[in-house]
Parts: C-alpha cells; structure tokens; sequence
C-alpha cells in the first residue's frame, strides 16, 4: 500500500457535506466483519458495495495506467455514487442561494473533478486491502445509513459511515463520516467561505480545478 495510507483516506473522503446535529455511532470492533459474507439486499448498500468493487478493482491495476488513467477508470463509478448537487450546495452554505446558475454548476463540476482525482491519485497501488459493507442499513429523515470499513493488513480497520438520499438515479452519497462520525468537509468548508468571500464562486471553482490539475500531473 503505497499513498492508500490513513492520510489518504482521510483525503478521499473530503467532500462530504456536513449535518449538523447528526451523531452516528462508530461500529462496534466486530460487527462489520462478523457480517462479511451476509447477502446485502438494501439498495443504499448494495450501491456503496458496487462503489467499493469498483475502486479496489482500479487499486489493484493501478500500475498499468497512470493517474489520468485512474481518473478514467474511476468516473463512471463515482458518478454513479455520489449526489454532486446535494453536496455542492450543502457545502458552499448560504452563498449558494444567491449564486447565478452557471456559478453553480461550475462549482458542482470542480468538486465532482476533485473527488474523482483524489482518487485516482491516492489510492494508487494495492496491499491486500479490503472494504466491508455492514447489511443492516438504518433510516433516519428518510436518508439511509450505510456502515462499513476499510480493512488494511497489520492495522487497525478504519470505519466510514456514510448518508444516502433519493435521487431521481437512485441512492446516492450526501454525506460521509470518517470514523463514524469526523465529517471532512467541516474543515473544508472554513477554506471555502473564505475564498467565496474575497473572490466568489469563480475564485473558488478556480481553486479546485487547479487543486485538481495538479493531482491529475501527478504532484
């Protein structure tokens, strides 16, 4: 396991919204893993299942391409995975209201091409790591709550909760919670507010593109 490292998952998972309010328990020690091999019959797990499948089958060709080979391969999973339009505005707060549509869209595209490079870029190898999805799915607001780990040899497995809302397309990411309960995008979301304050919509669309062009150059 080369950058798949704790930091790098702490990355990845940046772009989640927060909930505030939300308190989500840790799984217990065991019971992800105890539940391994139990058939997965909600609809929220099964798609962060097939989430899963996809990104450790790139981490294990990831040296047969380079990063924007990742990227590509990633895509169509993420995309199928996570509810951009949700998150983005969720995370930009207030602003977003009064934001032109195309500020809009431009920031949901700049946050959809950063996670996708984050990826690509950081889960670049394999080393016999494994991703479990706990089937029993609780509902909370009409949301789903989808429990699973990272298992990593010789460490310590590390949890990943995730929120999933209705979509037109399905069940789809709104929120992940490292660790059962740390939300990324509280840090993240400092930084924006002060670069959507001195520079807008496009200052901060222009800040994640150029994040994210330098991950896909391979820096």
């Amino acid at each position: 396991m080369t950058k798949t490292s704790l930091k790098a998952c702490l990355i990845v998972f940046a772009l989640a919204l927060t909930a505030p309010g939300l308190a989500i328990a840790q799984p217990g020690t065991g019971g992800a893993a105890a539940t391994a091999v139990a058939p997965l019959t909600d609809p929220a797990a099964k798609q962060i299942r097939a989430f899963y499948d996809a990104l450790l089958d790139s981490m294990k060709h990831a040296k047969e391409v380079d990063v924007n080979g990742r990227y590509r391969k990633l895509q169509p999973a993420v995309d199928a995975t996570f509810d951009f339009a949700t998150m983005t505005e969720r995370t930009v707060g207030p602003d977003w209201a009064g934001m032109p549509q195309a500020d809009r869209d431009a920031l949901t595209e700049a946050f959809r091409r950063m996670t996708i490079a984050d990826y690509a870029h950081n889960f670049d190898g394999y080393g016999g790591e494994a991703f479990v999805v706990e089937p029993n799915v609780r509902e909370r607001a009409g949301d789903k709550i989808v429990t699973t780990q990272m298992t990593i040899p010789d460490k310590a497995p590390i949890p990943f909760v995730y929120r999933l809302n209705k979509t037109k397309d399905g069940w789809k990411i709104a929120d992940v919670f490292l660790n059962g309960y740390v939300s990324e995008v509280a840090t993240r979301r400092a930084d924006f507010a002060s670069t959507l304050k001195s520079g807008g919509a496009s200052a901060l669309a222009a800040k994640l593109n150029s994040l994210t062009d330098k991950l896909l150059s391979g820096q």
